[in-house]
């Protein structure tokens, strides 16, 4: 996965743009409704106070500069050493380190959130818990892990990632897979919702995606739980 990811350093976003061309979407929309949600669910929990986060598996950064004002220090980390040093030069202000084995390097305790954002449809089935081990770990006690994950119930996804080069060793894992998996590490709290159900900016899409976000229609879907 790491030398894979390393030949997108620069065709990253062309890359996901040709495989979701049939959407008639850019990518942006997709990361802006991420940023969206997260700063619902952080604000939900932590209130007006605003986490320090880590990005487990960020890849080259583009969600980072959407998440400015919503955590109050960031971090990311990733296997692909290419990835980190474009994510470095375009976000300087933020803390990067190449992950080396399924150890993150960081102190335990050391973040309010920690978050990986369609990572765990490319990590190995049997490695899974281990990653999510190490996230709560990082984690603070009563801090918050998150996962965002393709739906493998929506036929649109599907599409799209079997249309994404770096896309293909993905085992999809569903909503009630995520719960299951962060129950086993003993977080509380654990919650699913839905999202990306309507492809298009209108004010009461959010409305909407709130009332059915445990309905698995939407494109991904969000599941978090308290450490």
């Amino acid at each position: 996965m790491t030398s894979a990811f390393d030949a997108y350093r620069t065709s990253y976003e062309s890359v996901v743009e040709e495989s979701i061309a049939f959407s008639g979407l850019e990518h942006g929309f997709f990361l802006d409704a991420k940023a969206d949600l997260l700063a619902d669910v952080f604000e939900r929990h932590f209130g007006t106070r605003r986490p320090n986060l880590l990005d487990v598996g960020c890849g080259v950064g583009l969600l980072h500069r959407r998440l400015i004002g919503i955590v109050s220090e960031m971090a990311g980390t990733d296997p692909s050493p290419e990835s980190v040093a474009r994510a470095e030069s375009e976000n300087p202000s933020n803390l990067y380190r190449l992950q080396q084995g399924g150890t993150l390097s960081f102190g335990d305790r050391t973040f309010d959130a920690t978050l990986a954002v369609c990572v765990f449809h490319h990590v190995p089935v049997a490695e899974r818990s281990g990653l999510l081990v190490e996230m709560r770990r990082v984690t603070r006690p009563g801090g918050l892990v998150t996962i965002i994950e393709h739906n493998p119930w929506n036929p649109l996804t599907r599409l799209a990632v079997s249309r994404c080069p770096f896309d293909h060793d993905a085992v999809l894992l569903g909503a009630r897979e995520t719960r299951t998996l962060l129950a086993q590490q003993g977080l509380r709290d654990i919650s699913s919702r839905h999202f990306l159900a309507f492809p298009f900016r209108r004010p009461w899409v959010r409305s909407v995606e709130k009332v059915f976000g445990q309905v698995p229609l939407g494109a991904q879907f969000l599941t978090c739980g308290t450490a």
